[in-house]
């Protein structure tokens, strides 16, 4: 299998992207980008989110002609998702993109595909092949039945085919679709075969909510075997939103250091204060935090103390009070109105470990 560390490595912009890079969050405008006032400032939020790479669609020249720009008012490398139309990612290559996500299958005939690999190669601009199950060609639909990990795979490899056959080699993959099982084992299987950087993603996995779980899940679970170098949390929701998820993921997978980690406990039958209340406070204070600390908050002595003393802060419930902690050490009791304004007092207050 080719772990991520043994992908090849691109570059997208100034971003390294496979190989021993650190994986990246991305997500993707849901304006019109041909409106450059609203792109831009979209993509300035993303950024200041933490997003790593930016996708903008491109279905159109007035799209492409946007393209230098924008790139002229931000610093995130910009992907153009362009399908169908092979001009499109020739403007945008020479406007400066740094990535393009495409088909080389579904762009017409093999001299349009030379001439993007070719464009493509001259400017050192990656191609990511977007493989979906929902659109998967009609021979692989005849051939397999109906969408499964063969099929994506061999879709994959035919679109890798064309660009290969022209020396282009700076590929990136995805092979996505709306179900974890499915888009597990096709990356599982693309992660057999292919030497490129896998770009992991759920697809079309609806609102917040429930688009958060199934992408914690799928992506997960393949980072947590050594697969995908760029992940993106697809939401019907604020792009914003995926970018929180994503950094979230990759927290949980232990590939992303920096920044607040929250821990708090289950509620039982044993906690005698409002732990939810408590910890949903604590957690809105702490999010904005420039800190790469631990904070707990538990709910009773059980395991409470015990697990407060891991954390750098920590607060362990009582009945209607709590113990505030700093590293292991306790430094006293308190009403439970006091515990939130004197634990946050205390993070704030004190140096930097």
């Amino acid at each position: 299998m080719y772990t991520r560390e043994m992908t090849r490595e691109l570059k997208v912009g100034s971003l390294r992207v496979g190989g021993s890079a650190p994986v990246t969050v991305q997500s993707m405008c849901n304006t019109k980008t041909w409106d450059v006032e609203a792109t831009v400032r979209q993509i300035k939020e993303l950024r200041a989110a933490g997003c790593e790479i930016v996708r903008v669609a491109v279905p159109d020249t007035r799209a492409a002609l946007a393209i230098d720009k924008i790139k002229e008012r931000t610093d995130v490398p910009l992907v153009a998702d362009i399908h169908f139309d092979y001009k499109l990612a020739l403007l945008c290559a020479e406007r400066g993109i740094d990535k393009i996500r495409i088909n080389p299958g579904n762009i017409g005939a093999e001299e349009n595909v030379r001439a993007v690999a070719e464009a493509c190669k001259a400017r050192h601009i990656p191609i990511r092949i977007g493989v979906n199950a929902g659109s998967l060609e009609k021979r692989l639909l005849e051939k397999y039945g109906h969408p499964c990990p063969e099929a994506m795979v061999e879709s994959a490899k035919g679109h890798v085919e064309l660009l290969t056959r022209f020396g282009f080699e700076e590929i990136c993959l995805s092979l996505k679709s709306s179900t974890v099982p499915l888009t597990v084992a096709a990356y599982r299987m693309a992660a057999e075969v292919f030497p490129y950087p896998l770009h992991l993603g759920v697809t079309e996995t609806g609102t917040e909510w429930n688009g958060t779980i199934q992408s914690a899940v799928g992506i997960g679970t393949l980072l947590n075997e050594g697969i995908g170098s760029t992940i993106r949390v697809s939401l019907t929701a604020d792009p914003v939103r995926e970018v929180s998820a994503g950094i979230a993921i990759l927290k949980a997978a232990g590939l992303r250091k920096g920044g607040v980690k929250f821990v708090s406990c289950p509620t039982c039958g044993r906690t005698e204060i409002d732990l939810i209340g408590l910890a949903t406070r604590v957690e809105g204070m702490v999010r904005s935090l420039d800190r790469d600390i631990t904070v707990a908050v538990m709910g009773c002595v059980v395991n409470g103390p015990g697990e407060a003393r891991e954390a750098d802060y920590g607060i362990a419930g009582g009945r209607d009070k709590g113990l505030l902690f700093k590293k292991g050490q306790v430094l006293g009791t308190y009403d439970y109105d006091q515990l939130c304004d004197r634990l946050m007092e205390l993070i704030k207050n004190d140096e930097p470990f």
